[in-house]
């Protein structure tokens, strides 16, 4: 996994997670890579998820 370094970015890039953009909600929403079930979504802003892949 990533690490957090404190100073607003990660070193490396988050492994077995991707994210993909949910235009019915606006919202970011944040896959698992092994099981394909969604994790979490992002509800604070319209930005994506730091370091995070984005599907296609």
């Amino acid at each position: 996994m990533a690490k957090n370094t404190g100073n607003d970015h990660r070193i490396g890039a988050v492994r077995d997670r991707s994210q993909t953009y949910n235009p019915k909600n606006d919202t970011w929403v944040k896959r698992d890579a092994n099981t394909g079930r969604f994790m979490d979504a992002k509800t604070s802003d319209n930005t994506p998820f730091k370091g995070v892949r984005k599907e296609k």
